[in-house]
C-alpha cells in the first residue's frame, strides 16, 4: 500500500483497524478470505498484493504450496514477519504493486482484495496490468472491492477508526455514494463493477464480476494469452 496507508495505517496501526471491526465487518473480511481459498488452493504459488501485516496471507498459506506477500510499507512487513512466524511457505517482498520486479507468469494466482485497487493509491490500470502479467496463462487473478450493500456497516467501521485516532475526523457530508472522506485528506472509494470489467478488458482479459456475502464485489479472471 502507498500514500496515506503507508504513512498512517501501517504496522500495528493497521492491525488495530481490524481489531476494532464490528461483527458484520469481521464477517465480510472472513468471507473475502474464504472466497480466495475456494478459488486458489492446492500446490500453487500465490501472490497477494498489499498483504499488510499478513492477516490474509497466513490463512491462504494453509491451502497452497507457496504464498508471497507484497507491500510497500516496511512497518507492515516487519510486523508480518512476526505474525507469520512458523509459517514456512510464506515470503514477503517490499515493492510497489504497480511496478513488480517478478518475471512474467511467475505465479499461479494473484490476488488483490479488500479494495486494494483503490486503497493502494496507484494507477488502477497499471495495477491490473501488472497482476495479469505476473500470473501464468490459465492462472487466476482475483480483485475485490466493496459492494454497495455494505455501505452503512462500512461507514460505521471507518467512523470507529476515526474515533480512536487511526483516521482524521470523518467528513460526514462528503462521505456518500461509496466514497468515504476524512478531513485530513483520507479517501476510500469503492470501485464499480463496470470499471472493474473495463480495466481488465483493456488488457485483453474477461472478468467475471460477482458478489460475495452481500459485502464484496469480486472480479475474477482466468488469464488468457
Amino acid at each position: 500500500m502507498g500514500g496515506y496507508y503507508e504513512l498512517h495505517l501501517s504496522g500495528s496501526r493497521l492491525q488495530r483497524v481490524y481489531d476494532i471491526a464490528s461483527p458484520r465487518i469481521r464477517r465480510y473480511l472472513q468471507a473475502e478470505t474464504d472466497q480466495v481459498i475456494r478459488r486458489v488452493h492446492g500446490d500453487t504459488r500465490v501472490l497477494e498484493l498489499g498483504c499488510g501485516y499478513g492477516r490474509v496471507l497466513r490463512e491462504i498459506a494453509r491451502h497452497v504450496g507457496q504464498a508471497v506477500g507484497n507491500d510497500t510499507s516496511r512497518a507492515s512487513l516487519v510486523l508480518a514477519s512476526s505474525y507469520l512466524r512458523g509459517v514456512g511457505n510464506c515470503d514477503l517482498v517490499q515493492a510497489n504493486a504497480a511496478r513488480l520486479a517478478f518475471p512474467e507468469a511467475a505465479f499461479d494466482a494473484t490476488i488483490c482484495i479488500q479494495n486494494g485497487i483503490s486503497a493502494f493509491g496507484v494507477d488502477r490500470q497499471r495495477l491490473v496490468a501488472e497482476a495479469v502479467r505476473v500470473t501464468r496463462k490459465g492462472g487466476v487473478v482475483l480483485f475485490s472491492t466493496y459492494s454497495p450493500r455494505i455501505w452503512l456497516d462500512r461507514l460505521g467501521w471507518f467512523r470507529a477508526q476515526s474515533e480512536v485516532g487511526l483516521l482524521g475526523e470523518l467528513d460526514e457530508a462528503g462521505s456518500h455514494d461509496g466514497m468515504i472522506v476524512c478531513k485530513d485528506g483520507f479517501r476510500s472509494q469503492a470501485v464499480s463493477d463496470t470499471e472493474l470489467r473495463t480495466l481488465f478488458e483493456r488488457v485483453d482479459q474477461e472478468a467475471e464480476i460477482y458478489e460475495v456475502d452481500g459485502s464484496s464485489l469480486f472480479a475474477e479472471v482466468t488469464r488468457r494469452g
